[in-house]
């Protein structure tokens, strides 16, 4: 029973850390910016295709190649704000349709360069760890660490620099962030350009865990939408709980039934938290 309990939290651990890159991400931008970057998922899948070009094609060593692909497509998402997101500022529902169809330009442009086949990375590492009777394969463990420091360079720069503490300002309110003389034009593509950064650590970690072809960004950005609406839309702590919550439940239901029921385990739960509090586990009411 310890055995089986220990796999359950290793596991949900570790869904839980890509969970929250991916969401932080989300939240970030929806928090500062007002839009719902529905993107999102197709950020995850180009710093895949990126770490399959470079440390695949290439034979770029692993790490690097996630370094670089994360960078590449945190600049990336700073151009998407600068020259299609930034006139939809603060509208929501156009701001949505232009992800919506960024989504569908990306996915079609990787479809017209790769194809529909599945590509695999070269595991970084291979083996298992056994802890008693627990087995944790080696690259899933190096994932969940990698992702922990992602984090903590996350927490660091929002918490103890002055972009990030600029951020944090217009995320709780931007006229009076104004006027203290923070600059929304800087913010924002800063902001959209971290978010995705965030988006394409994820994809980068994830790359040698599964293959990676043109559609594969829409599970993650089903999974990042269910996080920020279980934490509540804008809030980077509810980004951080949520995550928690669904890979711990997801592994649960995945281990001792099947993924079919902890899917949809993970919805009515949404449904269960957003009956009983409509802006998440915290989140704020914008009335």
């Amino acid at each position: 029973m310890f055995e089986l309990a220990t796999k359950i939290v290793i596991n949900g651990l570790t869904s839980s850390l890509v969970y929250i890159l991916m969401a932080l991400g989300f939240t970030l931008i929806f928090g500062i910016m007002r839009v719902i970057n529905f993107a999102h998922g197709e950020l995850y899948m180009i710093a895949s295709f990126l770490v399959f070009a470079l440390a695949g094609s290439l034979g770029w060593n692993y790490y690097l190649a996630v370094l670089v692909a994360a960078v590449a497509v945190g600049l990336f998402g700073a151009l998407l704000e600068r020259v299609l997101f930034r006139p939809f500022v603060g509208r929501e529902l156009n701001g949505m349709i232009m992800a919506l169809a960024i989504s569908i330009s990306l996915q079609a442009s990787a479809f017209i360069l790769f194809g529909t086949d599945e590509h695999s990375v070269p595991r970084p590492i291979s083996g298992v760890l056994q802890f008693g009777g627990v087995i944790v394969p080696r690259d899933r463990l190096a994932v969940g660490l990698m992702a922990v420091v992602v984090l903590a360079g996350f927490y660091v720069f929002m918490r103890y620099t002055k972009a990030g503490l600029a951020m944090r300002a217009v995320v709780q309110d931007q006229d009076i962030a104004s006027i203290y003389g923070v600059r929304p034009k800087i913010i924002h593509p800063l902001a959209f350009g971290l978010g995705a950064m965030l988006a394409g650590f994820a994809g980068a970690l994830m790359a040698p865990i599964y293959t990676v072809y043109p559609y594969m960004g829409s599970q993650p950005m089903l999974k990042a939408f269910i996080v920020v609406i279980l934490g509540g839309l804008g809030s980077v702590p509810g980004a951080v709980l949520g995550g928690v919550v669904l890979g711990l439940t997801e592994s649960v239901f995945a281990t001792l039934i099947n993924t079919t029921v902890a899917t949809m385990v993970s919805f009515v739960i949404v449904v269960v938290i957003l009956l009983v509090k409509p802006t998440g586990l915290m989140g704020r009411s914008t009335r």
